[in-house]
């Protein structure tokens, strides 16, 4: 939780993409974009998952270029449709025809109507004139013959609806599908039209069934959906693709199903099903909140397609077509002839025969394969957004950039693979676009905001702290940047001090240069073992180099890091002395001093210059101690304080002293080995030597200068046995002191 309140400004740009998504979503602000890609993964998603195969039962009469060239322009006299529907219901038996076109006017082409006006006026006394008309007129009456053809065969004609300011009608509709009763007193928004150009009367009349064919084109012009049911100057009337399906099915009663949900009430739309129910049975069509399905296309459109069987009604009426080939077939009249005007433009190709949009709505609700966007596809996208953006939210500040792009993908993935399940199991058509344009919004501003606010202030961590601190310790502080600064303060912490020995001598035998790569051969050295142990390098003095533990890092481990380090220099000093012995140049010394305590650390020094360091009596003491290690001759002088928190080393006395500027004697150390590491030798002359050092501040000298032979023998090369020999022997010659403490004064630094 604290980590989620530290960032609360990078998580509340990061919601911005869901606010916006959500305000989208619930329509108060509409974002074009969104809705543009929506139809366009729309439309990837249907011709992805598209069947590709011909549907054997629909079949597609085609008044196409051919026909035209063969028969006329459009529209053919309806004598000829006559024998067109006799001649796919007498010789090719065809088991339901439909038409996707309209006639909404009377065929006057066989000029019965000129000749009635002649009969009754230029010819009203030529009484074999009017007779001969009367036995014509059966022949004449293109209109009469064309229903004749019509009555009593399974035929649903088309008409259009329209929606305009005069509302014009034309023809007659047949009979509303469904009541008003029907809807329980609700009141959903169906697709409406306020005017409509239907078939004539005495075709109405031989073919009662009838259905519109429109479709609908979204603001992009594409034609997706396609309305089953749609409210026609307050009727509701039913689509011919619809209109056929109920006739193969023994033409069932229609009905509307609505939400069950408690908190729909019964004036809100909640339309989820077009039922259809006949003898006890009862089918559901999925549709939305408009009465409307999305067109569930096949494949590519036109005869080289594939999605259905196309003829030409050329060859049909010349009976170039073996009799009884389309036996059983659902037939659908239409064109694909382009000066007809039937095409559309559609998500599988955009000169797609409107005829065609209309047989695919009918294989699919033949198949029960109804795509649709149910009515709460809002509460999904909502759902969705706020699971997504609020992960997305918490989560990405909290990340470092290639786990926030493993999110984001993750995220991108998991909300893809469960609309396409969704998509293909259930057949539903629901919101993708918002939540992939939330998703990587946020993440492009999330990253944005990280990298142009907050790695600002880390960039400036960076360089202030980068000279003196090891890389992996910068890119540790940078996560939380607020928590580290300049300013002075006391802290617990570990100093230490390196000194190179014989710098001096070195110096005056060496060229510069040569001495310039001595020296940044060995700086290079220690300064990996400091940084590998997590140290802050503080500065180089000449031939001296100053680190500390606890800051800016905080550590609890700093005197153990130090004590490490200081081990560690020294076995590397040796491995260097042995590389320079190969080289033929001169060995090196080292003398290290370590303390802890009590410091100042920050940003101190003048206007002109300034540096991250640590001041206090603390660093002066591990200044002195480094000076020690020279009087002892040994690598590392360690305080007691830091002695006492390093349990992990064994240890071995070197002295109490009294440093100059301190009154008070301290206890110094020297590291022996990582106390797992301790050989049995080693354990035995420490034990010996502290025995010794008993033996010293009690002035028992007999007892010292056996145990010192002891030592001798162990190591007789030791400088610090030499020292404590002389000084033995010097104080043998003194009288017993009891205010002696044991300690060595030291009066220079």
């Amino acid at each position: 939780m604290d980590a989620v309140l530290k960032h609360w400004r990078r998580i509340a740009v990061t919601l911005l993409p869901l606010v916006f998504a959500l305000l989208h979503a619930a329509g108060a602000v509409r974002i074009d974009v969104l809705q543009r890609l929506e139809d366009i993964i729309y439309d990837a998603r249907l011709r992805a998952t598209m069947p590709g195969t011909l549907d054997e039962r629909i079949i597609i009469v085609d008044i196409d270029e051919a026909s035209l060239a063969e028969l006329g322009r459009w529209p053919w006299s309806r004598n000829k449709l006559a024998a067109l529907t006799n001649e796919l219901f007498d010789r090719q038996q065809i088991a339901l025809l439909g038409f996707d076109v309209v006639f909404a006017e009377p065929d006057d082409s066989s000029g019965l109507k000129q000749l009635s006006r002649l009969s009754q006026n230029e010819f009203r006394d030529f009484a074999a004139f009017g007779e001969k008309l009367d036995a014509l007129r059966g022949s004449l009456d293109y209109d009469v013959m064309f229903a004749t053809a019509l009555r009593g065969h399974p035929v649903v004609l088309g008409y259009y609806a329209t929606s305009d300011r005069e509302g014009r009608t034309s023809g007659t509709l047949p009979a509303p599908v469904m009541v008003q009763n029907a809807l329980l007193g609700r009141a959903p928004v169906f697709t409406s039209f306020n005017g409509y150009g239907a078939n004539i009367e005495p075709l109405a009349r031989a073919a009662p069934v009838a259905g519109f064919f429109n479709t609908i084109a979204e603001v992009d012009g594409v034609v997706r959906t396609i309305p089953l049911i749609a409210e026609v100057n307050g009727e509701f009337h039913e689509s011919l693709s619809l209109a056929m399906f109920r006739m193969l099915a023994g033409s069932p009663a229609v009905a509307a199903e609505f939400s069950r949900e408690r908190y729909l009430s019964r004036n809100a739309h909640g339309l989820e099903n077009i039922l259809l129910s006949q003898g006890g049975r009862v089918h559901a069509i999925p549709v939305d909140r408009r009465g409307a399905i999305l067109i569930p296309y096949r494949g590519p459109g036109g005869v080289k397609g594939g999605s259905f069987r196309y003829v030409s009604a050329a060859d049909v009426l010349a009976r170039r077509i073996p009799e009884g080939s389309l036996k059983g077939k659902t037939v659908l009249l239409g064109t694909t002839a382009p000066g007809l005007l039937d095409l559309r433009t559609t998500p599988v190709g955009q000169a797609y025969p409107g005829v065609e949009a209309n047989a695919n709505v009918l294989s699919g609700l033949l198949d029960n394969r109804v795509f649709v966007t149910p009515d709460y596809a809002l509460g999904y996208e909502v759902a969705i957004l706020m699971l997504a953006g609020l992960l997305l939210a918490v989560a990405l500040p909290l990340v470092s950039a290639p786990r926030a792009v493993m999110l984001s993908v993750a995220v991108v993935l998991a909300v893809i693979a469960l609309n396409f399940w969704l998509y293909g199991a259930h057949r539903l058509v629901l919101p993708l676009a918002s939540a992939l344009v939330m998703v990587v919004t946020a993440f492009a501003l999330n990253m944005s905001y990280g990298y142009f606010v907050e790695s600002r202030s880390k960039r400036e961590l960076a360089h202030l702290f980068g000279t003196y601190v090891p890389p992996e310790l910068v890119d540790e502080m940078v996560k939380d940047p607020d928590s580290y600064s300049m300013m002075a303060r006391n802290k617990d912490m570990t100093v230490m001090f390196c000194d190179m020995r014989g710098f001096t001598k070195l110096s005056e035998h060496l060229e510069p240069t040569q001495l310039q790569e001595l020296l940044n051969s060995v700086f290079s050295r220690l300064t990996q073992v400091i940084r590998a142990n997590r140290g802050t390098i503080d500065k180089y003095m000449g031939d001296c180099v100053m680190a500390f533990w606890g800051a800016p890092v905080e550590t609890s481990e700093h005197p153990y890091l130090a004590v490490k380090t200081a081990m560690e220099i020294a076995q590397s000093v040796r491995a260097l002395n042995q590389e320079h012995l190969a080289k033929g140049l001169p060995e090196i010394g080292i003398g290290v001093g370590v303390n802890t305590g009590t410091m100042c650390v920050g940003d101190m020094g003048s206007d002109i210059r300034r540096a991250y360091t640590v001041i206090g009596d603390a660093v002066n003491l591990g200044s002195r101690l480094e000076g020690l290690s020279k009087v002892y001759a040994v690598d590392a002088v360690v305080s007691e304080a830091t002695r006492m928190r390093v349990p992990q080393v064994a240890w071995a006395e070197l002295d109490k002293v009294r440093v100059k500027g301190k009154d008070q004697a301290v206890s110094i150390y020297c590291p022996i080995a990582l106390a797992h590491e301790l050989s049995a030798e080693q354990a035995k002359e420490i034990k010996t030597w502290t025995s010794f050092l008993k033996a010293y501040r009690a002035q028992d000298w007999e007892q010292s200068d056996n145990l010192m032979l002891n030592l001798l023998r162990m190591n007789a090369k030791k400088y610090l046995y030499q020292l404590y020999s002389e000084r033995v022997a010097s104080m043998r010659l003194l009288p017993f002191d009891p205010k002696w403490d044991g300690a060595t004064n030291f009066e220079t630094k």
